[in-house]
């Protein structure tokens, strides 16, 4: 079936990294990640993957009682490196060339994040692993994920949540809640209901007029059937 996209990145949360723990790294979740992946690779489509680090740290949770916010957003850094190192080795293990590039200094543990050095692992079919968010305090690794999409020059912004889509309401709270197919910029970020992605990295992607497509990522096929334009989850463009 013809897609649309040849170069997608994927945001993965810290949660879903921890599957079955509280927190921490569910390493039979990301080895079965890595093979929906790689159906994806197998299509021809490269992948950028952005992590975040709540199943270890947040770092505007942890501030206070003496830790500034800077150094707990720094803490926070430092936990996407835990979850993107993880990800690197069983990625490698189910044999998908992959790279770990990191916006914090980590040169012993990861390759510096440069966009030529980025793109040529990219343009060689290799997943590109990014840790580090955006490499600055007070924003979101949801944020840093938009902008590194755009500077890459992505087709499409993939947000894995654990719901199926956005809703009118909550879904979990409310049975009646009906999930919205397609959804405009203006809406997802006015709306105060809608938390499934930070404002400031909704307001990017408007600006900029890059697609987001909210989505569950953890039932089989679903991230090859979004690449294939099939209707999974909600679009917001």
């Amino acid at each position: 079936m013809k897609q649309n996209y040849s170069r997608i990145l994927l945001k993965l949360s810290g949660e879903q990294l921890a599957g079955k723990y509280d927190s921490g790294i569910d390493p039979n979740l990301i080895d079965w990640l890595a093979q929906e992946v790689k159906k994806v690779v197998d299509e021809g489509i490269q992948v950028i993957i952005m992590v975040g680090g709540g199943n270890f740290v947040r770092g505007a949770q942890i501030a206070g009682h003496g830790i500034q916010r800077v150094t707990g957003d720094h803490m926070g850094m430092l936990a996407t490196m835990i979850n993107a190192l993880a990800l690197t080795d069983i990625f490698e293990a189910n044999e998908i060339q992959t790279r770990c590039l990191s916006n914090i200094y980590a040169e012993q543990v990861a390759e510096p994040f440069v966009f030529r050095l980025a793109n040529k692992h990219l343009q060689k079919n290799r997943v590109v692993v990014t840790a580090g968010g955006i490499g600055r305090p007070y924003l979101t690794t949801d944020t840093a994920a938009v902008s590194l999409a755009l500077e890459l020059d992505c087709n499409v912004v993939l947000k894995a949540t654990k719901v199926d889509g956005v809703y009118d309401k909550d879904p979990v709270k409310h049975k009646d809640a009906v999930r919205i197919n397609n959804l405009n910029f203006q809406m997802a970020v006015e709306n105060p209901k809608i938390t499934v992605m930070d404002k400031a990295a909704l307001g990017l992607a408007m600006e900029h007029e890059m697609p987001v497509v909210i989505f569950d990522a953890m039932k089989e096929d679903n991230l090859l059937k979004v690449v294939r334009n099939e209707k999974i989850g909600t679009i917001i463009s």
